[in-house]
């Protein structure tokens, strides 16, 4: 236990100066969706148009991480969600990639995070019958 601490510990000290950089993806647009702002204790994990991976807006790399992910899911006895935010114009091998260190770590739901469509929504008839 001690020593998944210490990696922890080690990964924030050379993560936090890049949190400035922040994570920049254009969302894919859905329809009907319900607004459900994100809470603090959500696990986010973040594919930007570049294909690098973060974990609540923190950079990564793949190899962290599923080890941070392993690491906050056994501390968890429910609500194990990964919820997974990705650039639209990313290749899905990517996303892929991102589903499967998920599944590896623990998560048992991955969820998908999207903008809503600004007009022109499944049910949007503008008055036409």
């Amino acid at each position: 236990m001690i020593d998944i601490m210490l990696v922890l510990l080690i990964i924030f000290m050379i993560v936090t100066p890049l949190i400035a950089a922040g994570f920049t993806a254009t969302l894919p647009k859905g329809d009907n969706l319900k607004p459900s702002p994100e809470q603090e204790d959500e696990v986010v994990v973040g594919v930007d148009v570049n294909g690098n991976f973060f974990l609540n807006t923190r950079p990564v790399t793949a190899e962290v991480l599923e080890e941070t992910l392993r690491a906050m899911y056994a501390a968890r006895t429910e609500d194990k969600i990964m919820y997974l935010k990705a650039d639209q114009n990313l290749k899905y091998g990517r996303v892929q990639e991102a589903v499967e260190i998920g599944r590896r770590a623990g998560a048992r739901v991955v969820a998908t995070i999207t903008e809503p469509l600004t007009q022109g929504g499944l049910f949007d008839l503008d008055g036409e019958e």
